[in-house]
């Protein structure tokens, strides 16, 4: 089997996990956009190939961008000779794939790997009813939807796109090649005492979290100490900057290396920020975030809001910091009521939920191929 594997962003740790899941069991073509400053230049042992630079937030960027990969298609359509399965992440690549598809490979099955829902998908103008009809005209094409959360069939797919073409749930797992051969008994939580670190990782996106975290850090000075790591997204977080700086107990300390770092940082803290707020009313209410399962696969406490799908997915799970509106009161009562029994209580139901929640292994990822290798092309 050859897949010709389209990406919105190369430099992406989720997308050189999917390229990872599927290397062994596959022959890869990668090709995608990076929103880096250099290219990226091996994944997993695998070229990839570098369809040009896009920017966060910029959508229109982005369409420009596609464009100019399409018209670019004589350069590295020869590389997707033989291919017999095409994928593509995220609806800019999705148009793209499917183009190249057309010439080069049309009996080969078309994926679609969704996500999240862009914020256009649901506006109710011209702009979203534009994209919205792309995104049918294409699902149409495809032989399965690929999404990491159920929420995104429930509340989007299926009422709005009206879907009828198989899906597949595959949440964002880690994967067992990531992980140090003596985990998990290699974690070593921290002592269960004050200050509680709140670590907050990867991608730092969302300003309400940033400020709801701030003001805890000043309202408990010595109770509790805010760690964030990753990449910031400074177009939404103008200000980041001056907030961290104005307020001690909240520190900042860059990006950081999953392959290496992960254990360290997450046996750091106590619990886990898995709240967002970027997209409220839509995508940030039915994700299932990378910080889930990376946090869980470390034993760390997860802070959720009760009413999205992170926090329905803690409750199936019987773990987690449940927080409802207005979360800055409930936030701030729930660390002054905290002691060292209530929280090793926590951890405990934490360390309870089955590894295989937030690790995929090999044979779950051979799964997957095997998924895909089923599947017929649709014209």
């Amino acid at each position: 089997m050859k897949i010709a594997y389209f990406v919105h962003d190369l430099s992406d740790a989720a997308v050189h996990r999917r390229i990872r899941m599927l290397a062994p069991f596959a022959d890869l073509v990668v090709l995608g956009f990076r929103r880096s400053d250099k290219p990226v230049a091996t994944i997993g042992g695998i070229t990839p190939i570098d369809l040009g630079r896009t920017a966060d937030g910029q959508f229109a960027q982005r369409i420009r961008a596609v464009m100019r990969a399409a018209a670019a298609q004589p350069r590295w359509l020869p590389a997707l000779t033989g291919v017999t399965h095409v994928m593509a992440r995220q609806l800019e690549t999705l148009a793209l794939a499917a183009r190249a598809r057309r010439r080069i490979a049309p009996q080969a099955p078309l994926i679609f790997e969704c996500l999240d829902i862009h914020r256009l998908m649901l506006d109710a103008g011209p702009v979203g009813l534009a994209l919205r009809g792309l995104e049918q005209r294409l699902l149409r094409k495809s032989g399965l939807l690929v999404v990491s959360s159920p929420a995104f069939v429930e509340a989007y797919f299926a009422p709005r796109q009206h879907i009828a073409l198989p899906v597949h749930l595959l949440e964002n797992k880690m994967l067992a090649s990531e992980l140090d051969a003596g985990w998990p008994g290699n974690v070593v939580p921290p002592p269960a005492k004050p200050p509680w670190r709140i670590g907050w990782f990867g991608q730092i996106r969302c300003r309400r979290s940033l400020l709801l975290l701030a003001e805890l850090a000043r309202q408990l000075p010595r109770s509790v100490e805010v760690i964030i790591r990753g990449r910031v997204s400074t177009d939404v977080i103008p200000d980041f900057d001056a907030i961290v700086a104005a307020t001690p107990g909240l520190s900042f300390h860059g990006r950081y290396d999953r392959a290496t770092m992960l254990g360290r940082i997450y046996g750091e803290v106590h619990f886990n920020w898995a709240m967002d707020f970027f997209e409220a009313g839509g995508n940030s209410e039915w994700l299932l975030p990378n910080r889930l399962y990376e946090g869980g696969a470390f034993g760390v406490v997860p802070i959720a809001f009760g009413r999205v799908e992170t926090g329905r997915w803690l409750a199936r799970h019987n773990a987690g910091v449940l927080l409802d509106e207005p979360i800055e009161r409930s936030l701030l009562d729930f660390f002054r009521a905290l002691t060292p029994d209530a929280y090793s209580t926590l951890r405990a139901a934490a360390a309870r939920i089955d590894a295989s929640n937030f690790v995929d292994d090999s044979a779950a990822c051979a799964q997957f191929v095997h998924k895909l290798a089923s599947l017929r092309a649709t014209a």
